[in-house]
């Protein structure tokens, strides 16, 4: 009874010890979330690259990343809807597409680890969160005093960064919402070169337009 009662105490605390453990129970989720700070380089690279211009002073940012490629895609993205879609005309490395795929089963939650020159916030189902302590700073233009009405770029959505199985090519993509109702998505492939990154091209994955008055109505 005695030695029963001892492998049963020793059992429990086995347990105990093991649940208090980083990432116990955690599994693979925990891997899906973690977003490098080599990827925060690459998001920042993307907006300083293709969205900020001189007059940008505040960025809105969903918290969460994308699973599709487009605002009528059901469902996280299949190796199907590139080869559907034909991004890149077929020429992207198809062990990237795959990573690509593999990573954006599952949304992911960006923080506030972006260094792009400009204010940021981050939103969450359209709807602007509260700045949080690190990003709390005021915005400023060329060293003045604090603007009242900073110009504000329409909210970005990214996925998560895949990346080839030599770490030389990378494929993001992101998405610009406007409050009108417009807006589009790119794909964007990243080269290495060297020690640096270069975004090499860039696909338009969907756009949605203004649509123009019928004449005489």
């Amino acid at each position: 009874m005695m030695n029963r009662l001892t492998a049963l105490i020793a059992a429990v605390l086995f347990m105990n010890v093991f649940l208090g453990l980083p990432g116990a129970m955690a599994g693979s989720d925990q891997k899906t979330d973690a977003i490098s700070a080599d990827d925060y380089a690459l998001f920042d690279q993307v907006v300083a690259g293709k969205f900020l211009t001189s007059a940008t002073q505040l960025v809105v940012i969903e918290r969460m990343t994308r699973l599709r490629l487009s605002p009528d895609q059901e469902g996280p993205t299949t190796v199907g809807v590139f080869q559907e879609q034909d991004y890149f005309d077929g020429e992207l490395p198809v062990d990237l597409v795959r990573e690509f795929v593999s990573v954006n089963r599952s949304e992911s939650r960006l923080e506030g680890r972006f260094h792009f020159a400009a204010g940021y916030r981050f939103a969450t189902e359209g709807r602007l969160e509260e700045p949080e302590v690190s990003l709390a700073r005021p915005v400023t233009v060329a060293g003045s005093m604090p603007v009242q009405a900073p110009s504000i770029l329409d909210r970005l959505a990214f996925s998560r960064v895949a990346r080839s199985l030599r770490n030389d090519h990378a494929l993001l993509y992101v998405e610009t919402l406007r409050s009108d109702g417009t807006g589009a998505g790119f794909l964007v492939w990243c080269r290495r070169q060297g020690r640096s990154w270069i975004l090499f091209d860039t696909e338009v994955a969907w756009t949605i337009q203004v649509q123009a008055e019928p004449e005489g109505g």
